[in-house]
């Protein structure tokens, strides 16, 4: 999984060696940092990166200047790099930039499903967007600190404390909610919304019960009416029930389409989809990408 990430970015960016760290201390979600050093730039565009729910945070640790990116095909604007500065990148909008100058990043991959999974851990909303306009300059000491404790990780993996790895990506992911996507920590429960103890033993139930669990269910589990029970549902987490459901769905699809043993078919039905259709239909609302596109991007 590691060497997967490193190879990813590498191609991207045009590079052979990219070291890359992985971290599973969310549950359900990856988050990874690869770094991306060349000296000689071949003067062409960054590959395409995977269409998918997922932000790319980079940290440079050189001066840039007069980077030149690219949206969805169209340039965007030309920003001015300082070592110690990130971006933010949606990998829904096609990010691009033209490699012209030498440089030395940090690439933390930062998926859709571990925000939520920070949002959820915090009993907090979900977050909907980050705020930061793409492609710009921004001074985040936070960020910069952080990376730079895991440099000496990324460069003798084999002496590298995973522990302390994890930790720092986690951070980090907090850190970008916080600032970037508006989390706050409460000291009250959501207005209307469920009980921490209501709203762990829904999701449990769900998560237990891919194929479904009808709400009634998981209403008289937290002593509520079925009414009562979706509203304070969606209150809380920021999606519906049958929503919540869908998205655990493909969390655990994703994994499975890791093993090639098993066709889309397969995938689908293992996860509680009625059938193929079904499951791409949801995959793609969710992923940005169909589950074959998503499968042939792991092999790259």
């Amino acid at each position: 999984m590691t060497e997967s990430y490193g190879r990813r970015f590498g191609k991207r960016l045009r590079v052979e060696n990219a070291p890359a760290m992985v971290t599973r201390a969310l549950r359900n979600a990856d988050m990874a940092v690869t770094e991306v050093r060349c000296d000689n730039p071949p003067l062409e565009m960054t590959g395409a990166f995977q269409r998918e729910d997922a932000f790319v945070i980079t940290l440079h640790l050189r001066d840039r200047p007069n980077r030149e990116y690219w949206e969805d095909g169209r340039r965007a604007l030309v920003c001015n790099f300082r070592a110690g500065d990130i971006c933010l990148y949606d990998l829904k909008r096609n990010p691009a930039a033209l490699l012209d100058k030498p440089y030395h990043t940090l690439f933390f991959y930062l998926p859709r499903v571990a925000l939520d999974t920070i949002a959820d851990e915090a009993n907090v909303p979900r977050i909907r967007d980050l705020s930061c306009k793409p492609g710009a300059a921004v001074n985040d000491a936070t960020i910069s600190s952080l990376g730079s404790l895991l440099l000496p990780a990324l460069r003798h993996p084999d002496q590298a404390n995973r522990l302390f790895v994890d930790h720092v990506l986690l951070a980090v992911g907090v850190h970008i909610a916080q600032t970037y996507g508006g989390m706050r920590p409460v000291s009250r429960l959501v207005r209307g919304g469920l009980a921490p103890w209501q709203e762990r033993r829904a999701k449990d139930m769900i998560a237990a019960n891919l194929d479904g669990v009808p709400v009634k269910e998981l209403a008289r589990e937290c002593g509520l009416s079925s009414a009562h029970f979706s509203r304070a549902f969606r209150r809380s987490v920021g999606v519906a029930p049958h929503n919540w459901l869908i998205e655990q769905r493909i969390v655990l699809s994703k994994k499975k389409l890791r093993d090639d043993r098993l066709s889309l078919t397969d995938v689908a039905a293992e996860c509680g989809f009625s059938d193929h259709a079904h499951f791409t239909r949801h995959f793609v609302r969710i992923a940005g990408v169909t589950p074959s596109a998503w499968r042939r991007a792991l092999k790259e």
